[in-house]
């Protein structure tokens, strides 16, 4: 089922274009990573689709709704970059107010509270807490009522390495209850395993959308082999299969993607001096420089 349904979109202010025919789907229980530089249009698609700023061409629904109606907004949970909430009143009290107004019971607050981990400080004012508890507060609101859209601004700013790994794994839930999770972020390489698919714009424009996989098929960016030597086997290694050595101890060879089949009968062929072997494909950070680099060169 189709949750996010994005059709030749565009967004002018004044003379210029900041948002440029982009077309995009989020389906049901997919995770879909949102990737550009500052300007890149991010900001803008987000507000486009909560009905914020309106669309000046194309077409953008949410569960077949129009953007800011009123069931538009009863299917998407929005949890902005910087979150903003009553200081005066404790993590708690915040919470059970947004579950009334979201119609559900104050122990749906209590529990994710608890699962964000911020049952220790539920009774403190949000006054005194951190960027990162203000966060975690602001995921446990997105997340209240089961949505069918869920629009994520860089959700892990300020979390520490613990809470980051429980915010996906939240996420994660979310996904496998059928909800849909577009997340915007510049923390590339903790979403390498952690979203189905990877939309990159680049100047209002949209560049690049697919699977890690599909990407890196696509982009055919080289693929590195990076071989452990045995004791002392660096060197007739290189004699061997060429490559580079690397702290005395392993060979990196690069290759292409049609070459990598080749080059691992290379080393097999000399197994009795490689201890492991590792293939590298390319990481996100270098597919997300590549195609925006791209979308830069003159057609």
């Amino acid at each position: 089922m189709t949750v996010l349904s994005i059709d030749g979109a565009v967004k002018r202010r004044g003379d210029r274009q900041t948002i440029k025919d982009v077309s995009l789907t989020v389906q049901a229980g997919e995770r879909v990573a949102l990737l550009g530089h500052n300007g890149a249009g991010k900001t803008t698609l987000i507000q486009m689709i909560l009905g914020l700023t309106a669309i000046d061409g194309g077409h953008i629904t949410v569960a077949g709704h129009r953007p800011g109606s009123i069931e538009a907004r009863r299917r998407t949970a929005f949890l902005p970059e910087n979150v903003a909430f009553h200081r005066a009143l404790t993590g708690k009290e915040q919470l059970r107010h947004f579950a009334r107004l979201r119609g559900q019971p104050p122990s749906r607050a209590d529990d994710l509270l608890e699962r964000v981990g911020l049952a220790d400080d539920a009774d403190r004012r949000i006054a005194t807490y951190s960027k990162g508890m203000g966060q975690r507060l602001g995921l446990a609101q997105a997340l209240l009522a089961p949505p069918g859209l869920a629009l994520l601004d860089e959700p892990t700013s300020g979390l520490d390495p613990i809470a980051r790994w429980q915010f996906y794994a939240l996420v994660e839930e979310l996904a496998a209850a059928g909800g849909a999770v577009l997340l915007s972020s510049h923390a590339l390489t903790e979403l390498e395993a952690r979203t189905d698919r990877i939309a990159i714009l680049r100047a209002g424009s949209l560049v690049a959308d697919g699977s890690l996989d599909a990407l890196r098929r696509l982009a055919q960016l080289p693929i590195r082999l990076r071989i452990a030597a045995r004791q002392q086997g660096t060197e007739a290694l290189v004699a061997k299969i060429g490559g580079r050595p690397i702290n005395g101890r392993a060979v990196e060879l690069i290759c292409s993607s049609d070459e990598k089949l080749e080059r691992l009968a290379a080393v097999s062929a000399v197994r009795h001096l490689v201890e492991d072997v590792e293939i590298i494909p390319p990481g996100l950070d270098e597919l997300y420089r590549h195609f925006s680099a791209a979308a830069e060169q003159p057609q």
